[in-house]
């Protein structure tokens, strides 16, 4: 009886010594656990695009742009861990997440001021709502940036009155912007745009009912649309970010835009469909093209004040020179995103001898804007 009850005693010792064996192999089951699997399932997504989701790092097929990993639910664990371990365990994940939230934030950044997202970016320095769609093509060389994009519109214009007129055209541009970040707080960054209207469009432009603006050979273009440069804006901005909700830029521009009436036609979430420009284009945005553009602003979160100096004179009939910079107007703009869809802005300006034809008219400009974008779904 004895030799069975210490038999009994053995067996029991040595199954609580195999269990208690067992519980402390969590590493090796661990990495051939859950975790390993966590690490087979790590997903990666582009910053522009989320919906966009792959099981191997690459470039966004909608963008170009480089992807990220894609950020897990954290899963509860079940096994015991001492407050020295926890720390080491969150200050690992809290560097971890601030590298790809710094990425990501590099990647996103205006080209013309760092603390802005780029998709309140707009035309010269102007503003669209937060929430405006962006199509390009994106490249990243290490933390630098480059985005491209272009729009034409073949077609047959056929305005049938006695004041219309009929042609063969395709309105046309493409656009560049590139930044190279100095750091986290300061940045370099540069614009290209140009449109081949003189080549598509002639010089007298194309039919547009009741439109006016610029003259063909010395006389006034009416009912029909000018062609624009062949260099829309060659610009270069250097922006500061004091804190998370100050920041200030230059932007010099020949040509460029000055801080003056809304974002240009093309750049407005209303037209990026529209080949036409909008009747109001001469009143409202001609100072688009300007050649010679000097620009200061200061911003804070989501309210900008910025001033210029630029030359009055529109761009001649030459369609393919850079004319004299002159430098003698001067304007300045207040700007407000107060919510994602909305971008507002009042700006007031003095022109000097805007119009060729009347070299002794000076123009006093105050335009105000509304511009709404409601995103109806992922794109």
């Amino acid at each position: 009886m004895g030799k069975h009850i210490l038999i009994l005693i053995s067996a029991l010792a040595l199954g609580t010594s195999s269990a208690v064996a067992q519980g402390h192999e969590h590493p090796p089951s661990k990495r051939s656990g859950p975790a390993g699997e966590q690490e087979k399932k790590q997903r990666y997504t582009c910053v522009m695009h989320p919906e966009v989701v792959m099981d191997h790092p690459g470039t966004c097929p909608k963008c170009g742009m480089k992807l990220v990993p894609q950020k897990e639910e954290k899963r509860k664990s079940p096994m015991k861990i001492d407050n020295h371990s926890m720390h080491a365990m969150k200050h690992g994940e809290h560097e971890q997440e601030a590298h790809g939230e710094h990425k990501m934030q590099m990647s996103m950044q205006s080209s013309v001021d760092i603390a802005d997202p780029m998709s309140r970016e707009s035309s010269g320095t102007s503003w669209v709502p937060d929430s405006t769609p962006m199509y390009g093509k994106m490249f990243m060389f290490g933390d630098d940036m480059l985005m491209l994009h272009g729009a034409i519109f073949p077609r047959y214009t056929n305005v049938s009155s006695r004041r219309g007129d009929d042609r063969i055209d395709a309105p046309n541009w493409i656009m560049g912007m590139y930044s190279h970040p100095f750091g986290e707080s300061a940045q370099l960054g540069g614009r290209l745009m140009m449109s081949l209207d003189p080549l598509t469009e002639g010089g007298r432009g194309y039919p547009l009912l009741f439109q006016t603006g610029e003259s063909w050979h010395d006389q006034p273009l009416h009912d029909r649309q000018h062609p624009h440069d062949l260099f829309d804006e060659l610009s270069i901005s250097y922006s500061q970010k004091f804190d998370a909700g100050l920041s200030a830029y230059l932007y010099f521009g020949y040509p460029g835009e000055p801080a003056l009436g809304p974002p240009t036609f093309m750049h407005r979430p209303s037209a990026m469909d529209d080949p036409d420009a909008p009747l109001g284009h001469h009143w409202q945005d001609s100072t688009h093209v300007t050649f010679g553009v000097a620009t200061a602003g200061v911003v804070w979160r989501n309210v900008k004040i910025e001033g210029s100096i630029f030359t009055g004179r529109e761009p001649d009939e030459d369609r393919y020179n850079f004319d004299e910079p002159q430098f003698d107007s001067y304007s300045g703009r207040i700007s407000w995103n107060p919510t994602q869809n909305l971008a507002l802005q009042v700006s007031h300006g003095y022109i000097e001898s805007p119009e060729a034809l009347d070299p002794d008219v000076n123009r006093h400009r105050t335009t105000a804007s509304i511009i709404y974008n409601q995103p109806l779904g992922r794109d």
